[in-house]
């Protein structure tokens, strides 16, 4: 039997699964996200006018009760982010993944990553900041209509501002951790503020993602095989 030299084999085999269900979860668990988030914001300005008060007048400017509610809202709010970041993540990638091996069979040949990278590639550090990113506009690819557009606008500008929520995130994180004159808390509860504020912007850019793509897959599957060209 003569093989085609270009042809390289795919291995273990695609099989095209249902999207639809891990999509809404997903979207779902996203919606969460932005939920804690916006009570976070909230919790953050609390914070923000105890914490200014605290740095132009002193202590004696504040009440003890100011001061609890304020701490007891800032702490209840980021228990309340990992509570929904957790099985959010779990969600996403397990959706992620599939829609990776969806796009696999709708283009065996289309990818630019392996599916394993799908899930690696989120926590493999360095190639994190742009793997997912490849991936995902070849899911897009793939699961575009023959013939459509691919814009990657949606997913350049979900990239974009998660890569800015993830670091100021990091960097609000570090200022919050190292914070010890009332100034200094200050200064740490605006840069949260400004982290999770796009933190609400990024988890709906993801939505958008989540929900697109899953519809492309979704029309494209009850479409059946493209027809060959003649």
């Amino acid at each position: 039997m003569i093989e085609n030299p270009h042809a390289r084999p795919i291995a273990p085999a695609a099989w095209l699964r249902s999207p639809v269900g891990l999509g809404w979860a997903a979207v779902g668990g996203l919606g969460l996200v932005i939920a804690t988030d916006l009570f976070a914001v909230w919790a953050d300005l609390v914070t923000l006018g105890v914490t200014g008060d605290l740095a132009d007048s002193g202590f004696g400017a504040v009440t003890d009760e100011r001061i609890d509610r304020a701490d007891r809202l800032y702490a209840t709010a980021g228990i309340a982010q990992v509570v929904a970041v957790v099985p959010t993540v779990v969600l996403f990638l397990c959706w992620f993944h599939r829609a990776r091996v969806n796009a696999e069979v709708f283009d065996p040949y289309g990818h630019r990553k392996g599916r394993g990278w799908a899930i690696g590639g989120w926590f493999v550090p360095v190639v994190n900041l742009w793997f997912p990113r490849r991936i995902t506009a070849d899911i897009w690819d793939a699961s575009a209509p023959v013939g459509s557009p691919r814009s990657h606008g949606l997913v350049n500008a979900w990239w974009a501002v998660w890569l800015c929520s993830f670091l100021v995130g990091r960097f609000a994180a570090r200022r919050d951790r190292d914070a010890e004159t009332a100034q200094e808390m200050h200064d740490a509860v605006r840069w949260m503020v400004f982290s999770d504020a796009v933190d609400i912007v990024a988890a709906a850019l993801a939505v958008a993602v989540v929900l697109r793509v899953t519809r492309m897959q979704h029309e494209k599957a009850m479409a059946g095989p493209a027809p060959l060209p003649v």
